[in-house]
């Protein structure tokens, strides 16, 4: 899968998610920090990433996923 559809996915997840418009997001946005998510936030965004994509992400994966584009980063280079 390109980076651009991932990415696609993931705005879409985030706007689903976080209640912000999916062409407000970007590359650089921070998680927690822009989108003011808090652990369980942030552990929901997990689960519905792996479901999406299909893929599994260890805990100590998702603790370095800081922004929008780690995310889409670790899915582009870790999905089938």
């Amino acid at each position: 899968m390109m980076r651009e559809e991932v990415f696609t996915k993931v705005a879409n997840v985030i706007a689903n998610h976080f209640e912000v418009a999916a062409d407000q997001v970007n590359d650089s946005m921070s998680i927690k920090d822009d989108l003011h998510a808090d652990s369980i936030s942030v552990m929901e965004f997990v689960l519905e990433l792996e479901e999406e994509f299909g893929t599994e992400i260890s805990d100590e994966d998702a603790e370095q996923i800081q922004t929008v584009g780690a995310a889409v980063d670790y899915i582009t280079s870790h999905s089938a």
